[in-house]
């Protein structure tokens, strides 16, 4: 399997590349910033998303894509539209052309950031995203689902939680992702059989976690990380984690919170 990385030098590109390192045929890293020259298997390319020839030329040869590139957080609707929509469109529609249907796509939880935390959420749910973040993710999964509907890929959507060595806070207690976990996820994504559109959520297997990720594992994914191990330490902080009453009672945190004016009661 040849399989294009965008977005190959941010944090997560940056700790897939030296865990996936050797373990396809090709591992071509795509980003607009200086990544370090290619190793044994490897091949770096500059692609800005926003165009789509740029795009077609990183490609080439290709079979499989893991999407991650476009802006990680919230920011103005014009650089969101250019980066997550726009380039994920092109991403998308550039695997079609050059015949590489299979993609494991960055989502996010925030395209369900306004459930409460009270709530335990599936797969299933109706997306309500919490910011324009929250938004392009949304539509990158819409657009999952149309490309496998209608072109015959296959595609997970992975809803990330929280990427980190170790959880940093106490939201994290719940939608922690481990670096071993998030390698184990999208290996599942390179390799389940017939897939065809999942929705996942990029947790590690946390005991106080929010979402059912049953499907995820019935596509094969084995989470080895808890973090519960981590919850005396990160509950003994004082605040155990930022933000005011709507970041406390939403599953998005301080995500739902920015620019909120609505009423968290109604919600």
């Amino acid at each position: 399997m040849r399989v294009l990385m965008t977005g190959a030098a941010g944090h997560i590109g940056s700790v897939l590349r030296e865990r996936l390192a050797g373990r396809y045929d090709l591992l071509r890293l795509s980003d607009v910033v200086r990544m370090a020259p290619a190793g044994p298997g490897e091949e770096v390319v500059s692609a800005e998303l926003s165009d789509i020839s740029q795009v077609m030329t990183a490609m080439d040869g290709i079979d499989a894509v893991i999407h991650l590139g476009g802006i990680p957080g919230e920011d103005t609707w014009e650089n969101i539209l250019r980066s997550n929509i726009e380039g994920t469109y092109n991403v998308f529609e550039a695997a079609r052309l050059n015949d590489a249907r299979r993609i494991v796509f960055a989502s996010s939880n925030h395209a369900v950031g306004f459930y409460r935390r009270d709530q335990v959420v599936d797969h299933l749910v109706a997306q309500r995203p919490d910011t324009r973040y929250g938004l392009s993710k949304a539509f990158g999964e819409d657009l999952a689902s149309l490309y496998v509907d209608k072109h015959r890929f296959q595609v997970m959507c992975m809803r990330i939680g929280s990427f980190q060595a170790e959880p940093k806070d106490a939201r994290q207690l719940a939608t922690w992702m481990s670096y071993g976990d998030m390698t184990r996820l999208v290996a599942t994504g390179l390799a389940a059989p017939d897939m065809g559109f999942a929705v996942v959520y990029g947790i590690s297997r946390n005991t106080r976690a929010w979402w059912d990720n049953a499907h995820a594992y019935r596509l094969g994914y084995d989470p080895q990380d808890n973090a519960e191990d981590h919850a005396d330490r990160l509950l003994a902080v004082e605040p155990p984690e930022a933000g005011g009453d709507v970041a406390l009672a939403l599953q998005g945190g301080i995500f739902p919170e920015m620019e909120f004016d609505g009423d968290l009661d109604a919600l």
